[in-house]
C-alpha cells in the first residue's frame, strides 16, 4: 500500500501524531544541517520529509500545526556572520519521488494556467551543496549571501571573492543582477581535502556537502580560500532588466555573461522527454564527479512563471524530482520517550550508527505504541506482526514515505533475553497519567502546565524564529533559564520581567555567570525590549496553540485586528463551540448504533437535538460562524482556540504575557485598490482565471478572500454554476458581479 493510500484511511488523531513527529523530525534537521553543517538526513530524505508533511496537511488541513515546517525555508543563522536580506525571497522547491508526480506537476501547472497545449520546461541536475545569492551592481561583485531563512543569510562575501568560478566583474550585465546557484566541491577535490585534513590531525568530513557548506561558512576567508569549491549558476533574484524571455534564455545568458551552468540542462516539451531525461542523468550520476540527488524542472516560459506565483514557500512553476533512497541494517540499542509541547509522548529508536546513503543515521521513529506492536490504526498487523524489542535487527528505511523508521525485524537475529516492549502509561518527565483517547493513535501527558517538557518545549516555540524570535534567546538559554532558580523562566511573561529581576537580584548577576558578560546582557535585555513591540499575527502563533499555524494566525489577526478583539469573539462563541462538540459525538454514537442495527444514520437528525439540548443563544452562534468563515480556519482549529482562551491557567499566562507588550495591528496588504478591505468570495466556475489566480489577485490587492457567504461580505464573485453561495448572497443582500465585471473593477489596480 502506497504512502498516500495509507493517509487517506488515517484517522484525525493519527495525523495529528504523524504531523508533531514530523515537525520534531525536521526540527532537529533544521538545526544539524544549517547550523552545524553536520545533517544526519540527506537532502533528499529532508525534502521528502517536508512533502509527507506537506501531504497530511493537505489531507486534515485543519491540522496545522503553530509550528508547521510547511511554513519554512531553511533555518535559522549561525552566529558570527553579518545578516543581508535578500530583495527576492529564496525559496525551497516541492517534491517529486514517482514518475507519476511528474506528470501530476504538468497538469496542475496547465490546470492553474487554464491551458490545454503542452508546456516547455528545463531540466537540469539538482546539486547537493549549498545555495548561494551573489549580487552584482553596474557589474561589480558587491555581496554574497546564502540562503538562511529564505529572508534573511548569512554574509559571506569574503568568502565567495575565492571561489574561482565566481566572477569578481561582469560585462554587458543588467546594472542590476543577483545570481543564484549551489556551491558544491568535487568528489576529486573532497577525497584530497579530507586527506589533507587527516594529515594535519584536523577534522575530516563526512561527504563533500558538508564539506562545501562548512568551507564556505567559515568566519576566516584565508580558510574558505584553501578549500577547494565551485559554483554552478541555475537562478537569479533581483534584476534591473530581464535576463531573457525563457529560463533557458537566462541560463545562456549567464553562461555568456561567465558563470558555470550545468551543461546537462536540457529543454523538454512533455513529461515523457522530462522523465527521459531524468532517467539519462540518473545513469550518469556515479561518473558524474559531484553530488546530486535528482533533476529539477521549471516552466520555461517566464511570464507563465510571473502568472503562476508562488505558494508560502515554493514557487507552483518548479519541482525537483529526487532519486531513490536506501536500505540498510542494524542493531537497536534502546527506545527512548520524548513528551512534545502539546503532550504527546513519542518513542525514538536509539541505533547503531550506520551509514545509509551517504549519511549516518543514529535514531528513527517508532510513530506510537501500535507501531512498536506491530499493528496499524486499524489493528491490522504490519511488518507481518512483528513487534519490535530492544536489542532487535532492525532494518532501516530512507526514502520518501516515513524517514528514518524501522522498516523490518529479522527474527533470527532477536536476542534469546529479549523482551516485549512496555510502553509508559505515565509521563516520563511528570509522572502524570499519559492517556490515550478513544480513536487516537498516541498517548498524552495529562500535567499541562505542570509537566516540564510540554512547559520547555513551549517556550521555545514562543522564542523560535517565526514566533517573537528574541536575538540571543534560543532553545539553548531558554533551557538554562528554565532550571534556573535565580531568574527562572516558566513562562512567557518571565521573559520580559528578566531584566527587572536580575536589577534586583544581590546574589548572582547574570553578567557573572559562565557565558555571559555585560555586553550579551545588555544586548539581551535589548533584544527582549524591542520584542514588546510585537504584530497580532506573531502573538498569535507564539502562543503555540494546537492547530494554529502562521497562516491561520495571520488570518485571524486580518479578521479581528486586535488581541481584544480576538478573544472576546472567542469567549463569546464559547457556548457554540462546545454545542458544535456535543453535535460531533453525537454524530459518532449516531453512525455507530445506525451500524448496529443496520440502517442509515439520522446524523443531522442526532446534530440538531445535540444543539438545541443545550439552547445556545444567537450571538453566541454568529460569532462561532464568524470564527470558522475565513479559509482555513475550520471547527477543528477554532475548538482548539476556544479550549486554549477557555482554560483559565492558560488565560491567566496569556494576559499576564499582554501586560508586558503592544500588540500591533496587521499592515493592510493595499490600501489604494478598488477592493481594499472589502471580503470577496468567488463561486462558480471562472473561466479566465483559475479559482487560485483569482484568490492570489484578490489577495495582493487587500482584499479578503472568505470561503463562504456572510453578512460581511462584499461582493460575491459568481461564475456559471454558482450554487448555494449565490442564494445565500442575494438573501442577505450581497452584490453579485461576474467574472467579467470584477476584472474589470480591479484593471489598473
Amino acid at each position: 500500500m502506497t504512502a498516500q493510500k495509507d493517509i487517506d484511511q488515517w484517522t484525525e488523531a493519527e495525523a495529528r501524531d504523524e504531523l508533531a513527529r514530523l515537525a520534531a523530525l525536521l526540527a532537529a534537521a533544521n538545526e544539524a544541517y544549517h547550523r552545524r553543517d553536520a545533517p544526519d538526513l540527506s537532502d533528499a530524505d529532508y525534502d521528502a520529509l517536508k512533502r509527507r508533511n506537506a501531504d497530511l496537511e493537505a489531507r486534515f488541513p485543519a491540522l496545522k500545526r503553530s509550528d508547521s515546517p510547511s511554513d519554512q525555508v531553511g533555518g535559522a543563522l549561525g552566529e558570527g556572520f553579518g545578516k543581508i536580506r535578500h530583495e527576492v525571497r529564496m525559496l525551497s522547491l516541492e517534491n517529486a519521488f514517482e514518475d507519476g508526480d511528474v506528470a501530476d506537476f504538468d497538469g496542475r501547472v496547465r490546470s492553474y494556467l487554464n491551458l490545454a497545449t503542452p508546456l516547455a520546461y528545463t531540466a537540469e541536475p539538482k546539486i547537493d551543496g549549498l545555495s548561494l545569492s551573489l549580487r552584482y551592481e553596474h557589474g561589480q561583485l558587491v555581496q554574497a549571501a546564502t540562503r538562511g531563512d529564505g529572508e534573511t543569510g548569512e554574509n559571506v562575501t569574503d568568502n565567495a571573492r575565492t571561489i574561482a568560478d565566481i566572477p569578481q566583474r561582469l560585462t554587458g550585465a543588467p546594472s542590476v543582477l543577483e545570481v543564484r546557484g549551489e556551491v558544491y566541491m568535487s568528489h576529486a577535490d573532497f577525497a584530497a581535502l579530507n586527506a589533507r585534513q587527516a594529515a594535519a590531525g584536523g577534522k575530516t568530513f563526512a561527504n563533500p556537502r558538508n564539506a562545501a557548506a562548512g568551507s564556505l561558512r567559515q568566519l576566516d576567508a584565508t580558510i574558505t580560500a584553501a578549500r577547494p569549491l565551485r559554483f554552478f549558476a541555475y537562478a537569479w533574484g533581483a534584476l534591473s532588466e530581464p535576463l531573457a524571455e525563457t529560463q533557458s534564455g537566462a541560463i545562456q545568458r549567464l553562461a555568456e555573461l561567465g558563470f558555470e551552468t550545468n551543461p546537462l540542462t536540457r529543454l523538454c516539451h512533455s513529461p515523457a522527454e522530462m522523465l527521459a531525461h531524468y532517467k539519462g542523468i540518473e545513469a550518469q550520476r556515479a561518473t558524474l564527479g559531484y553530488d546530486i540527488d535528482g533533476v529539477v524542472y521549471k516552466v520555461d516560459d517566464l511570464s507563465l512563471q510571473s502568472r503562476l506565483g508562488f505558494r508560502a514557500t515554493t514557487p507552483r512553476w518548479a519541482i525537483a524530482h529526487k532519486f531513490p533512497a536506501e536500505l540498510a541494517w542494524t542493531r537497536l540499542l534502546a527506545i527512548d520517550i520524548q513528551v512534545g509541547r502539546t503532550g504527546a509522548i513519542s518513542p525514538v529508536a536509539r541505533l547503531q550508527p550506520v551509514t545509509v546513503g551517504g549519511v549516518v543515521v543514529s535514531n528513527a521513529t517508532l510513530h506510537n505504541e501500535d507501531y512498536i506492536l506491530g499493528r496499524d490504526s486499524k489493528g491490522e498487523a504490519i511488518r507481518d506482526g512483528k513487534d519490535i524489542r530492544v536489542g532487535d535487527w532492525v532494518q532501516v528505511y530512507r526514502a520518501g514515505d516515513v524517514i528514518p523508521k524501522i522498516a523490518d525485524v529479522d527474527l533470527s537475529q532477536r536476542p534469546l533475553d529479549a523482551v516485549p516492549y512496555a510502553f509508559p502509561h505515565s509521563c516520563p518527565e511528570c509522572q502524570s497519567p499519559a492517556e490515550r483517547e478513544e480513536g487516537d493513535s498516541i498517548r498524552r501527558c495529562t500535567g499541562g502546565l505542570i509537566c516540564p517538557a510540554q512547559a520547555v518545549e513551549r517556550l521555545k516555540h514562543f522564542v523560535s524564529r517565526a514566533a517573537f524570535d528574541i536575538e540571543g534567546l534560543g532553545a539553548k538559554q531558554i533551557e538554562m533559564f528554565f532550571a534556573d532558580d535565580l531568574l527562572p523562566v516558566r513562562e512567557p511573561a518571565d521573559i520580559f520581567t528578566l531584566a527587572s529581576r536580575d536589577a534586583d537580584n544581590l546574589l548572582q548577576k547574570l553578567k557573572n555567570r559562565e557565558g555571559f558578560g555585560d555586553r550579551s546582557v545588555t544586548n539581551l535585555w535589548a533584544a527582549i525590549d524591542d520584542k514588546r513591540r510585537i504584530p497580532l499575527a506573531r502573538l498569535i502563533f507564539a502562543l503555540g496553540m494546537r492547530h494554529v499555524g502562521e497562516v491561520a494566525a495571520q488570518d485571524l489577526a486580518r479578521h479581528y485586528q486586535s488581541w481584544d478583539a480576538l478573544a472576546a469573539a472567542v469567549d463569546l462563541s464559547r457556548p457554540a463551540a462546545l454545542a458544535h462538540r456535543a453535535a460531533d459525538a453525537a454524530e459518532a454514537e449516531e453512525r455507530a448504533r445506525a451500524a448496529q442495527e443496520n440502517r442509515r444514520p439520522k446524523v443531522k437528525e442526532a446534530r440538531e437535538a445535540a444543539i438545541a439540548a443545550l439552547a445556545v443563544l444567537p450571538e453566541a452562534t454568529a460569532a462561532w460562524q464568524e470564527l470558522i468563515t475565513g479559509d482555513g480556519i475550520g471547527p477543528v482549529l477554532a475548538l482548539s482556540l476556544s479550549d486554549a482562551l477557555a482554560n483559565r491557567d492558560e488565560r491567566a499566562s496569556i494576559n499576564r504575557l499582554i501586560a508586558h507588550l503592544t500588540v500591533l495591528p496587521p499592515e493592510a496588504r493595499a490600501t489604494s485598490s478598488p477592493v481594499a478591505g472589502l471580503t470577496v468570495v468567488f463561486t462558480g466556475t471562472l473561466e479566465k482565471m483559475t479559482r487560485a489566480e483569482a484568490k492570489a489577485r484578490a489577495e495582493s490587492l487587500g482584499a479578503k478572500v472568505a470561503g463562504s457567504v456572510s453578512a460581511k461580505t462584499d461582493i460575491l464573485v459568481a461564475g456559471p454554476g454558482a450554487g448555494s453561495k449565490a442564494k445565500d448572497a442575494e438573501r442577505l443582500g450581497v452584490k453579485m458581479i461576474d467574472e467579467d465585471a470584477w476584472l474589470a473593477l480591479i484593471s489598473g489596480a
